[in-house]
Formats: C-alpha cells, sequence, structure tokens
C-alpha cells in the first residue's frame, strides 16, 4: 500500500488547529503481502452497492404515499441529498485519503471527541444497516420457499447466509469488487426486462395518482424508504487507503454512481407504476416480484427473486467491507486498541473488523426491516449533521489545505448545500417513534462513554494502542 505523508502546508494547517489532530496512519511498506488496489469499475460497482444495489426494498414508498409522492421522491431526493453527499465525499475522501474516512474528517475539524463520536454513529448505524440485508433477501425467498416465512427455518436461514457472507469478504477487497461487478449485471437484467415488457401495458395517468382514497399517508415510512435506499454515500470513504490513485478514481466513481443508481430506481418504478393496478396496500418489500410475475410470467418473477438475492449479498459485502475498514481505520489512528487493525496473513483483510461487524450484524438481523431502516436511519442522521459541519469547518477553517477534488461553489454556497439536506434529516428524526429514540439515546450514551473508557485505557497502558503509525499483521 503507499505510503501517505502530510505536505509541509497540512502540517502547519494541522499545527493550528485547537485540539491536536490524529496523524493519517502509514502503512509498512515491506510487507509481505502486496495488496492490489480497488479500481474504477469495481469502485462504482461498490459504491452502487453501499447505497442501492437495485430497486429492491423501493417498494413501500408507493405503500406509503401513493404512487405520485413515490416517483418524485425518487426523482428529487437525490438532487436535496445524494448528490450533495457524494460532493462531499468526494471532496474529503481526495483530501485525507485514508481508511477511517469520515472519523478522520470529524477528528481533523473538531478534535478526537467527535472523531471517536462519529466512528461510533457511523459503525453502528452501518451494522444495522447489514442486518437488513439478510431479512430482505429472506423477504424474497419465502415467497418461493414458504417455510422460510417464519419460524426456526427463517432465523437458521439468516444466521447461516450472514456467516457464509462474512467469510466471503475475508478473502480480499478486490475479489468483493469484481464480485459487485457481476452480482450488479446479473440482479439488474430482470429489471431491464420487465421495464421492456411493461412498456405496452403501461397507463400513464397511473403516474398521477396520489394514493388511493380513505388511506392515511405514513409519510414515517416514506421517508425512511427514501432515505434508506438513497444515503451512505459516504460509507466508501473507510475503503480509500484501498484505493488505487483515489484523489482521481473517487470523483469520477462517484459521479457515475449516482447517475447509475438513480436511473435503476426510476425507471422500473415508472414501469410497474404504470403497467400494474394493485391495491396500494400490497406495496410491501418485495412486490416487484409479483409485478414481474403480472407483467412476464412466473418465471421472470423466479428470476428476480434470485437477482434480489444476487444484489443482497453484493450489498451485505460492500457495506460490510466498509464497517470492517472503518474498524480498521480507526484502530490506526489510535481510537480504537491496536489489536483492532489486525489484518489476514493470507488475504490482507482487517479479519477482526469483520468478526465484530459480523457478530454485531446477527445480534440486530432478528429486529423487523422496518424497524431496521428506522434505528438506521437516525443514528445516520446525526453522523450526517456532523459531517456537514465538519465539511463547512474544515472550509472557514483550513481554505489553503490541498485538495484535489473540491466542490466549485463558494463558502455560502456550501452552507446552503448543507442545510438543504440537514433540514431533511431533521424531519427523519422528528418523525421517528419513541423506540427509536430510546435505541440511538441509549447508543449514544454508550458512544460517549466508549470514548472515555478507551481514553482511560489508553492513559494507563492497559491495552496497546496505535499513535497514527503502522498496521500490524496477525
Amino acid at each position: 500500500m503507499t505510503t501517505m505523508k502530510m505536505t509541509e502546508t497540512e502540517a502547519m494547517q494541522t499545527s493550528a488547529a485547537a485540539s491536536p489532530p490524529v496523524v493519517l496512519p502509514t502503512t509498512v511498506a515491506t510487507t509481505t503481502i502486496k495488496s492490489k488496489k480497488l479500481t474504477l469499475i469495481p469502485l462504482i460497482f461498490l459504491i452502487y452497492f453501499e447505497v442501492a444495489g437495485g430497486p429492491y426494498g423501493e417498494e413501500p414508498a408507493v405503500k406509503a404515499a401513493g404512487p405520485l409522492y413515490a416517483l418524485l421522491g425518487f426523482m428529487i431526493f437525490p438532487f436535496i441529498w445524494s448528490i450533495p453527499e457524494a460532493l462531499i465525499t468526494a471532496e474529503l475522501s481526495t483530501a485525507f485519503p485514508g481508511d477511517g474516512g469520515f472519523v478522520i474528517w470529524a477528528d481533523r475539524a473538531f478534535g478526537p471527541f467527535f472523531g471517536s463520536l462519529m466512528g461510533s454513529w457511523k459503525f453502528l448505524s452501518g451494522v444495522i444497516n447489514i442486518a437488513a440485508f439478510p431479512v430482505l433477501c429472506i423477504d424474497y425467498l419465502k415467497k418461493v420457499i414458504h417455510p422460510l416465512e417464519s419460524g426456526w427455518p427463517r432465523s437458521l436461514a439468516i444466521m447461516v447466509s450472514t456467516c457464509i457472507l462474512s467469510f466471503l469478504n475475508f478473502t480480499g477487497l478486490t475479489i468483493v469488487g469484481y464480485a459487485a461487478v457481476l452480482l450488479g449485471l446479473v440482479s439488474l437484467s430482470p429489471f431491464i426486462i420487465m421495464s421492456l415488457a411493461a412498456i405496452p401495458k403501461i397507463k400513464p395517468h397511473r403516474w398521477f395518482s396520489s394514493g388511493q382514497k380513505g388511506l392515511k399517508k405514513d409519510w414515517n415510512l416514506f421517508f425512511n424508504t427514501l432515505f434508506w435506499n438513497l444515503n451512505f454515500w459516504d460509507n466508501v470513504s473507510t475503503l480509500a487507503g484501498e484505493v488505487d490513485r483515489p484523489q482521481k478514481t473517487f470523483p469520477v466513481a462517484l459521479l457515475v454512481a449516482v447517475i447509475f443508481t438513480c436511473v435503476a430506481y426510476l425507471i422500473p418504478l415508472f414501469a410497474v407504476i404504470g403497467a400494474v393496478n394493485v391495491d396500494q396496500s400490497q406495496w410491501d418489500s418485495g412486490f416487484h416480484a409479483t409485478a414481474a410475475e403480472m407483467i412476464a410470467g412466473k418465471w421472470l418473477k423466479i428470476w428476480l427473486e434470485v437477482g434480489a438475492v444476487l444484489s443482497a449479498i453484493g450489498l451485505f459485502e460492500a457495506q460490510l467491507s466498509s464497517s470492517a475498514y472503518q474498524i480498521l481505520g480507526m484502530a490506526d489512528l489510535g481510537f480504537l486498541p491496536k489489536f483492532f487493525g489486525l489484518r489476514s496473513k493470507k488475504f490482507n483483510t482487517p479479519w477482526v473488523g469483520i468478526l465484530v461487524s459480523t457478530l454485531i450484524t446477527l445480534g440486530v438481523s432478528y429486529m423487523d426491516f422496518e424497524s431496521i431502516v428506522a434505528s438506521a436511519n437516525f443514528l445516520y442522521s446525526l453522523g450526517m449533521l456532523l459531517e456537514f459541519a465538519a465539511f463547512i469547518w474544515l472550509r472557514m477553517k483550513k481554505p489553503q489545505l490541498k485538495r484535489p477534488y473540491r466542490v466549485p461553489m463558494k463558502l455560502p454556497g456550501l452552507v446552503i448545500m448543507c442545510l438543504i439536506p440537514s433540514g431533511f434529516l431533521v424531519v427523519i428524526m422528528v418523525v421517528a417513534t419513541k423506540i427509536v429514540y430510546l435505541v440511538s439515546g441509549l447508543m449514544t450514551l454508550g458512544a460517549i462513554g466508549w470514548y472515555f473508557f478507551m481514553k482511560f485505557l489508553k492513559s494507563k497502558n492497559v491495552i496497546k494502542f496505535n499513535d497514527g503509525g503502522e498496521n500490524e499483521e496477525g
């Protein structure tokens, strides 16, 4: 891996910070394993699976608010959320190209306490989000394999699939990247066929329906569905240290991924809404499979359900990679004990990070799907508010910092760009349930306690911590 060093300009700016920030970790130059770097195409598909993985899971937006609002949501939301988040990720990932991503950004802006808090919020939201994918996968499979609907067969299927997919992640990020390319193309193919087959059956007036009369709109479900399907753009930042020429590769990959993701959501949604006339209450997660059978026959339903399984695999692998490398980055930066930065001698992957992420994922994977989405969204919202603040603060306080990619706006424009999605984050948090408030509050208190616990251990030299130095293999 390439050694990352601060320039003289960056070092001068860093010394002027209010609290001493953490130095980006360097990596051993003479290692027994030569790590292969992620290139553009695999990175595009990893970002795609960090965020979407296909139209699977978009259906509840129609159930919650009706066809028109669902279509408008998936057309407008990328402009007020996805694009700003992708732009911020491109700028900060190229300015600080190390494993740890947003943890580094918060630390450089506000100091180690906020760096640790950011890491805790984003890690917990990430592993909660990962837990949704085996559940989503089983929700599709149960339409074909009925014993998976409930009971011990469902629980066993979730546990076994989680463990197998975690082992695949252990074999290497490059393998995961190229697997994401294949999984993305194969999982999208039935949607392409379904959309083409739907064209003769489309009745455009259905697109403008605001919903069935007498049905109360569920804005909580609507906004959480949009948010869950179009967020996590910054997760890929934790892989910046594993990317070939990140300063050039990241902006291009993010641009292509934003366009690709939005098109992949909208085309099937327009096709199915226009071609199928069903009760709005049927638009649960997995309804696209039912629609495929109505449009083209059972063969396409089965193909789409197979695609759902493949998509869930891609989503799981991409997001587990980000969580695992985030743990690695936090260990390199000294936020976690050195042990958490151990890499496999055979595959050079962060096996401790993968193991920790998998165990927590298993712990929350038996929550219902909507509860998983709501909990992940709330924690992620807290992290994103801190991330927007860090982005603006770094622009204000370190205007001369070398930024290979720079969002082409002056400070007032950047503030507006961040305020709009921040308003949406507040909406997401306001409409959350009491259970979500309770769980998120307890997790935040735990994150604060964890920071001071780590600080205590470090001061007493109870456990070895990195000081921003080398990774260790084990």
